[in-house]
């Protein structure tokens, strides 16, 4: 799929620590494609990497509204990231409908990131390069992350 350039394991304990790692070393992609099982800690994950953002926004898994826009920060500007859900989508189309294209090409344009829960329902919208973040459960408090940057 691609080169693999980041793995960690983490408790939520220990969540923070992991968050900062990740960003210090991912800040510069824009596409951050995260996929798990129900129950991984996708949105949690999220949540936690936007409080340390400091996202002004109120951070929650957009499931119902596919699209949430959050604000932060950086280099004295303003920021955007949209958290995007894909569990819901039946297809590609759908996706395209519901706005994600969009949000994905501010992206690429550089105005913006994308934390996308679930891209494998729509996986033919993403174009390199993007992360693609696994996560899965070592047991039921640690989890295992594997970052994958796809071309």
């Amino acid at each position: 799929m691609g080169d693999g350039i980041f793995q960690i394991s983490y408790t939520l304990r220990d969540i923070d620590k992991a968050v900062v790692q990740f960003w210090k070393l991912l800040h510069e992609y824009r596409v951050f494609a995260f996929s798990g099982e129900l129950g991984a800690g996708k949105t949690t994950f999220i949540h936690h990497l936007c409080d340390y953002l400091q996202v002004e926004d109120v951070v929650s898994s957009p499931t119902f509204a596919l699209i949430n826009e959050y604000h932060f920060g950086e280099d004295g500007k303003d920021s955007i990231i949209y958290h995007l859900d894909w569990y819901r989508l039946k297809d590609t189309a759908e996706a395209i409908n519901a706005g994600m294209e969009d949000c994905l090409l501010n992206a690429e344009r550089g105005s913006a990131r994308c934390f996308v829960e679930w891209p494998e329902k729509a996986r033919e919208l993403l174009s390199g390069p993007y992360l693609w973040i696994s996560i899965g459960s070592k047991s039921e408090t640690e989890r295992e992350m594997t970052v994958t940057l796809v071309k």
